[in-house]
């Protein structure tokens, strides 16, 4: 065998090791279970492998979890993100009913209402990016279907932008794409990351603080790079994260929990047991 492909056949056997070793996840082969309370869950390490699944393509209401598509496809437009948009009485909650801290008259730039959908999930914020997108509300909940569409999300539909119909729905398995998918905006990973946040939308009066609807944000045992919260009565207790686990990108969804706590209670078991594991 001559030098020259030699040296040729270790670079392909060197190269070949490096890539099984980059898509073997110390969490591919885990034992027992790790007992969720969430009626659907997918859990996937970076290459998109499933580490654990239950449930995975059942179609449910995904509640707030709603907002990520309304950033992506606000964001996806090249809209100007320092424009200032006005609260109106069209961006109240009619369905649900719910209060919210943004007065008509509040005034905010287009990125800090981002930021208040996806941080504190705040309706009105996400109303208003849905009703000044070029060609109103109803071209704006045409693009998300598009763009869930053309991610694949074959069992998923978009009803409204804040997540408040429980005709918005979606299954675990197209979540983890959407999820993928937002990792790609920083906005969204910055927005949905930050803990604590004063805005001023009122020009004579002070400033309002939000804080993150994911409690576990604060947890120093947890490295979330993404996340996402949701709530509505038909949809239970959602939620959505990416998070660095023993330095693997690992991707969960729960969806449909029971009690208030119970998704981040299910997000911690799964921690403990793919850590035990390992």
């Amino acid at each position: 065998m001559g030098i020259t492909r030699a040296i040729s056949l270790v670079l392909v056997l060197l190269t070949a090791t490096a890539a099984a070793s980059a898509g073997n996840s110390k969490f591919s082969e885990l034992k027992g279970n790790p007992n969720l309370r969430s009626a659907s869950a997918i859990v996937l390490d970076a290459s998109g492998n499933i580490i654990y699944g239950k449930d995975v393509n059942t179609v449910r209401p995904i509640a707030s979890i709603t907002k990520l598509m309304t950033a992506m496809v606000v964001l996806d437009a090249g809209l100007d993100l320092e424009e200032k948009i006005t609260i109106t009485k069209e961006d109240r909650d009619l369905i649900r009913l719910t209060g919210s801290r943004l007065q008509y008259g509040a005034t905010l730039p287009r990125h800090e209402l981002i930021l208040l959908a996806l941080m504190s999930s705040e309706n009105r914020a996400a109303t208003a990016l849905g009703r000044n997108y070029p060609g109103g509300m109803d071209n704006f909940i045409a693009h998300m279907n598009k763009k869930a569409r053309a991610l694949g999300m074959s069992n998923s539909r978009f009803a409204d932008p804040a997540g408040l119909r429980v005709e918005n729905v979606s299954t675990a398995s197209d979540l983890a794409r959407m999820l993928n998918a937002a990792e790609a905006y920083p906005l969204i990973t910055q927005s949905t990351t930050t803990t604590r946040r004063e805005v001023r939308p009122y020009s004579r009066r002070g400033p309002l603080t939000y804080g993150n609807t994911n409690r576990l944000l604060k947890n120093k045992n947890w490295d979330i790079e993404l996340s996402k919260t949701g709530y509505i009565n038909e949809a239970g207790r959602c939620l959505v994260m990416q998070a660095n686990i023993e330095g693997e990108d690992i991707s969960i969804v729960l969806l449909n929990s029971f009690g208030k706590l119970t998704p981040f209670g299910d997000s911690n078991r799964l921690r403990k047991w793919m850590l035990a594991n390992s």
